[in-house]
């Protein structure tokens, strides 16, 4: 049996980018294919932060819908945008390689850095708690839109810089000169990773994508989303983690942090890779053992009201 693969994805440069890589990777393998981008929720509405929103799955509810209707037959997805649980009849096809996962600070000059005064955009709960808890004086303000509008808007502001993800300004070749490395600042569940989702049923397109998945990318991912479904319980949240193999062993740093960032729970662990089986529940068990419940039930009830 033979037949093109629909291909979903959203209609940013980003998304457009990532699913033609999957194209390019499925037809090197013999498969046809086809793009079919879709606008998502998460696209059409700027005005609101991605939390108020109800943030899971804000960016693939629209390419599940699709799936789910068989309008696509697979939709590519920067991961950490997925939600820890995917939809009934809906599965993993996928974990291409990662690309970084650092956070970068595109910025208008970094002697604010050493004040008390200064005003950075995000749109993210978790890159806001980590600035404020290293710089609790400034300001964190919302930023929305896809990279080149975000990156438009921080142009146009009088914000000292903006907070973004290296992958996705790489990834389409428009990572500016004057950023800086947010070493300190621990990365979204998975991001760096792209994922590629396919229907349970649908054996054709789970079998042409297995041949795309990355092993190291897809162990390490899965950690980082097991520690945060354990923690979050479907709640947004200010929450890093990153997974990294080196000389067989997996290194997993973790963290919980309060809204305003003046609370952090952090966990480290290095298993040998062969061992790491609840690696990711274990850690997130260890930070809610560890006043992280209490923690949890007051960033629910500021976020629910």
């Amino acid at each position: 049996m033979s037949k093109v693969i629909r291909i979903g994805t959203r209609d940013s440069e980003l998304a457009l980018w990532q699913a033609k890589t999957v194209q390019n990777a499925l037809e090197k393998t013999g498969h046809k294919t086809e793009l079919v981008p879709v606008k998502s929720t998460g696209d059409l509405n700027l005005d609101q932060p991605l939390y108020e929103m109800g943030i899971t799955g804000i960016f693939t509810k629209t390419l599940d819908v699709a799936m789910i209707k068989g309008e696509v037959d697979i939709a590519v997805h920067s991961m950490k945008d997925v939600p820890t649980a995917l939809p009934k009849g809906i599965v993993e096809g996928a974990v291409m390689k990662r690309a970084s996962n650092k956070d970068i600070l595109i910025h208008k000059g970094v002697g604010f850095l050493e004040t008390e005064e200064g005003t950075i955009a995000t749109g993210s709960l978790r890159r806001k708690a980590q600035w404020l808890h290293k710089y609790p004086k400034h300001n964190v303000v919302d930023l929305r839109g896809n990279v080149n509008t975000r990156l438009q808007k921080l142009e146009d502001s009088d914000w000292n810089g903006a907070i973004f993800a290296a992958a996705g300004l790489e990834r389409i070749e428009i990572k500016p000169e004057n950023f800086i490395d947010l070493n300190w600042m621990i990365p979204a569940p998975a991001q760096g990773a792209m994922l590629i989702v396919a229907m349970e049923n649908d054996e054709y397109c789970r079998k042409a994508l297995s041949a795309l998945n990355h092993k190291e990318s897809e162990i390490c991912v899965h950690i980082e989303r097991e520690f945060l479904r354990v923690l979050e319980g479907g709640c947004t949240a200010p929450i890093g983690g990153l997974a990294r193999i080196v000389n067989d062993y997996v290194h997993f740093q973790g963290a919980l942090f309060s809204i305003d960032g003046q609370q952090k729970i952090e966990v480290e662990r290095s298993l040998p890779i062969n061992e790491v089986k609840n690696m990711g529940r274990d850690c997130a068990l260890e930070i809610l053992e560890n006043e992280g419940k209490e923690l949890m039930k007051k960033i629910k009830s500021v976020l629910n009201n």
